[in-house]
């Protein structure tokens, strides 16, 4: 018998044990978990029928779809059967073979109603790919039914998508009431702990069931109560185990994973108060290295080519379709006032890195330096008539479409501002310097939200917070969002003067 074992006969005497469903403070729990446990395992398998059971007849039923629509619009379905028939039985078996091996019937992946998607696609591709030679070596395909093949593929994904569709929000749903247990989590670790967890994660909306909670009393009792909670565990028999403990404390956590070896569950370091501030923290391997991934780069390499490729192409078909435009405008500051056409100042872009951004001088001066530049305002004697124009129109930031032909700007980014207000804010902002992750733009999320105008620490802060968010959540579609609503949206033009 083990150190951990040999605590067992005082258990009682050193309980506290909870259950969340009593919402009660902690004390003795009961050791009626083993029907609970029957229950849950019956509804797992359960589950797993159901969920494949939807997938196969989803699947042949495309089949059979496929080739009703054919008949429908040719009028003749001979041989059509013979071929969609077979496939769409092997489809629908490979399918589901494919998606056991991947576990993709257990309950926890149809907690997540918008990951079905992603999840069907691969072991779809797979299982027709499958399928589609082995009915072939059997039945040679016509050119006549290449297209019900086609078809079948296509409508054949819609079906398992819309079953798992239909599933998922069915789980989703009953997770919500509290009726799915998709893992069963027993916690152990110091009381402040325990209540922070129980408190910030509202385990039935997860599909968690949390079936008991081990208080770890303080460092003397440390042995007595793991041999409590590894007790306990055995007979929970849960899924998962959650040591809650603060990650200064390694000897606490060493000894505590090493009690539960013994028990055949898998084991989680709780989250620490760090994750709390990224919440997209994930354990990163590069060879035998092992590290707490806190932060990922802004844009990974292939996403940084995907917008710098969108960013080229349209930069240029907007330089091509706006030369006229471009040519009217330089007419038109010319004979107006004075002074250069183009307007260059330093700014800040991507890691800092200076550069001279371009636009049309919609005003007398041009400043550029160290010395704090004056935010322009409404009515403001500086600007000129034509520039004026200009402004309200966003027509002045045309020319930075060269920034992002050369590499300095985006279309879409965080805007940069003067040198000297980079300077001035830097260190009273928080993450302000974040704004430099990425490269620049000529438009952004922050200006077509009204963030524009104006230097008060305030409606910095706002901007801010709106680039960091853009940073954080960057697509493609963000981007073509944006650059549609800088054109059509009222807030595009606040402020612009």
């Amino acid at each position: 018998m083990s150190s951990w074992d040999s605590a067992l006969p005082n258990l009682f005497d050193v309980a506290r044990l909870f259950h969340t469903e009593t919402g009660s403070a902690f004390g003795p729990a009961s050791l009626a978990g083993g029907k609970l446990r029957k229950k849950t395992k019956r509804l797992r398998g359960g589950f797993t029928i159901l969920a494949a059971g939807a997938d196969f007849l989803a699947a042949l039923a495309s089949a059979a779809l496929a080739a009703a629509a054919h008949n429908l619009a040719r009028g003749d379905g001979r041989g059509i059967g013979d071929v969609l028939l077979p496939l769409g039985l092997l489809a629908a078996f490979f399918f589901v073979a494919v998606s056991a091996i991947r576990n993709d019937y257990a309950v926890a992946h149809y907690l997540n109603a918008a990951d079905q998607l992603r999840r069907t696609f691969t072991p779809w591709c797979i299982s027709f790919l499958i399928a589609l030679v082995l009915a072939l070596s059997f039945t040679p395909a016509a050119d006549s039914t290449l297209l019900p093949i086609a078809s079948m593929f296509c409508l054949g994904f819609a079906g398992v998508v819309l079953a798992r569709l239909g599933l998922a929000l069915g789980v989703g749903a009953s997770a919500a009431r509290g009726h799915v247990a998709a893992k069963r989590i027993f916690l152990f670790g110091f009381e402040a702990e325990i209540e922070a967890f129980t408190k910030r994660f509202e385990g039935h909306h997860l599909g968690i069931h949390i079936v008991a909670a081990s208080v770890l009393r303080g460092p003397d009792s440390l042995y007595e109560d793991l041999a409590l909670a590894r007790a306990y565990a055995r007979v929970l028999a849960p899924d998962d185990v959650y040591v809650l403990v603060p990650w200064s404390d390694k000897v606490t956590i060493e000894t505590a994973v090493n009690a539960f070896l013994g028990i055949p569950a898998a084991i989680h370091l709780g989250p620490d108060k760090i994750l709390d501030r990224f919440c997209n923290a994930h354990i990163a391997r590069i060879g035998p290295i092992s590290s707490l991934n806190l932060v990922d780069m802004p844009l990974s390499p292939s996403a940084r080519f995907a917008k710098r490729l969108f960013d080229l192409v349209l930069a240029s078909l907007g330089l091509i379709i706006l030369a006229p435009l471009f040519l009217m405008v330089a007419v038109a500051i010319k004979l107006d006032s004075p002074g250069p056409i183009i307007f260059r100042q330093h700014r800040y872009g991507f890691n800092q890195q200076p550069f001279r951004i371009f636009k049309f001088r919609s005003m007398t001066t041009c400043e550029d330096g160290s010395k704090l530049i004056a935010i322009t305002s409404r009515n403001d004697a500086r600007v000129t008539r034509v520039g004026a124009l200009l402004r309200r129109h966003n027509i002045d930031e045309l020319p930075q479409l060269l920034n992002v032909i050369r590499g300095e700007m985006s279309l879409v980014g965080p805007r940069p501002m003067a040198v000297v207000h980079d300077q001035m804010f830097e260190p009273t902002i928080a993450l302000y310097t974040r704004r430099h992750n990425v490269k620049p733009g000529i438009t952004g999320w922050a200006q077509i939200n009204g963030c524009r105008g104006g230097v008060s620490e305030e409606k910095i802060r706002a901007r801010v917070e709106y680039d960091l968010y853009y940073i954080d959540h960057w697509s493609l579609w963000f981007d073509i969002e944006i650059l549609w609503l800088t054109i059509a949206s009222k807030q595009g033009y606040l402020d612009a003067f």
